[in-house]
């Protein structure tokens, strides 16, 4: 409501106030010493301060999505998908120093882990022990009868 107000009598009340009350801003409306109540020196240092941060948290940004692409190229190897190059170009840039993030890597060997057991000879006793015996007799009962039936019809002999 107060937003309608200026719109409509604004201009007409600074004509009639003169307008004077109105302060604008110093220079090109760029921060000086004085507006942040420093001296000289002190503002340099504390740009200087602010550029030195602003690097900081561009490079672990740029580290990150590094990391990221790293663990997308991994997890392209382990499943055989095809390759990126814009992944494999970020990684080249970030260099050597690259590692998964602790939670993905425990992740990734996890998995890794449950691989291994599975292909192993234990891996195969568990699956055999979930398998149903009764299931698998009936199976091999069926194949047999089918097998004897067909070489009934095929030789004379039996």
């Amino acid at each position: 409501m107060s937003f309608m107000m200026k719109a409509m009598l604004g201009s007409k009340f600074k004509d009639m106030t003169g307008g004077g009350d109105v302060e604008a801003p110093a220079g090109d409306g760029m921060e000086t010493p004085e507006s942040k109540g420093m001296s000289k020196e002190e503002f340099e240092e504390y740009k200087r301060q602010l550029v030195e941060e602003k690097i900081e948290r561009d490079k672990e940004f740029v580290t990150r999505k590094a990391e990221r692409a790293n663990l997308r190229v991994c997890l392209r190897d382990k499943y055989r998908l095809p390759e990126s190059g814009q992944d494999q170009a970020m990684v080249k840039m970030a260099g050597d120093d690259l590692d998964l993030p602790e939670e993905l890597a425990k992740m990734v060997d996890e998995d890794e882990e449950e691989e291994e057991v599975n292909d192993s000879l234990l891996g195969h006793l568990q699956q055999l022990q979930n398998i149903d015996m009764e299931q698998l007799k009936t199976k091999a009962q069926t194949t047999m009868t089918e097998i004897q039936q067909v070489a009934e019809e095929k030789c004379v002999m039996m």
